[in-house]
């Protein structure tokens, strides 16, 4: 099964991807700009290498480590006189916290992916480009993924431009050269903001320590309280450093490295505001 999601397009474009920047990066901007035999050369090949590489390990772990599914003996627990606290709730009408295509009970923050037909805990999106749900255990290296890929875009993007500043382009004769420049750095830059992008927005999920279907949740439950005169504050929302150390952990030293994920619990059970009060 974990084998399979790497017969995926997306997949081999993301390889090839990394494989072009790469090499672009360090034996043509780098090469041409510093000299790899340079000392300043070198030292930049290796911050990119390892920056390419930590986004290697955690592309991999992403695709290969399992976001996370309900347990076959999870037995749901009834709190507040009979309600289940969550803030979702069946477009049917029923009951928010049983999946009728799994035939089962769900967690609080459980979804149902119907691409991979199944619950994922703590859901917060299925990615095409990981062939893979983004959920409870596969959170962190996803969101170290992302780090680690906007820091070498960007780094990328530095060193194209530093290389196109010191060329001599009177000297250059033909068009290709030209274009070839024009064309990377049109796909660094467009790469570099998306990336910065989807960084800044997980940055703040993380910080109120929230998943991406669980603010399109919030807007309607925000607008219900709004129009019933009541405020609404997204329940398992514990603090900026507490929402932080539950999906990095608490060692401060192992935040960056995307298997680190022992600290995880089961995933069925959310510690909430009005529990940690």
């Amino acid at each position: 099964m974990k084998k399979q999601r790497f017969l995926s397009l997306p997949i081999f474009a993301v390889f090839l991807a990394m494989g072009f920047i790469y090499y672009t990066t360090v034996f043509i901007f780098i090469e041409d700009s510093m000299s790899l035999n340079s000392s300043n050369g070198l030292l930049n090949a290796l911050i990119f290498s390892f920056l390419a590489l930590m986004s290697f390990i955690s592309f991999i772990t992403c695709i290969v480590m399992e976001p996370g599914h309900v347990p076959a003996n999870f037995v749901l627990e009834i709190e507040n006189g009979g309600e289940v606290l969550d803030q979702g709730s069946n477009k049917n009408g029923g009951n928010p916290r049983f999946c009728d295509k799994c035939a089962t009970h769900k967690p609080p923050r459980t979804h149902h992916c119907r691409v991979c037909r199944r619950c994922v805990l703590k859901m917060d999106h299925h990615c095409v480009w990981i062939n893979n749900c983004v959920g409870f255990v596969n959170y962190k290296p996803f969101f170290i993924l992302i780090l680690y890929a906007t820091t070498a875009s960007l780094y990328s993007t530095v060193m194209l431009i530093l290389d196109i500043f010191q060329k001599d382009w009177d000297s250059i004769r033909g068009q290709h050269l030209k274009l070839f420049y024009i064309i990377c750095g049109t796909v660094l830059i467009a790469l570099s903001v998306t990336l910065t992008t989807l960084s800044g927005w997980h940055v703040y999920l993380l910080a109120q320590n929230m998943t991406t279907i669980e603010y399109h949740e919030g807007i309607r439950a925000s607008w219900l309280a709004k129009k019933s005169g009541q405020n609404y504050r997204h329940p398992y929302n514990l603090g900026v450093y507490k929402n932080i150390t539950s999906t990095l952990g608490s060692n401060v030293f192992r935040w960056l490295w995307p298997t680190a994920v022992g600290h995880l619990k089961d995933g069925t059970n959310f510690s909430t505001t009005s529990r940690s009060s």
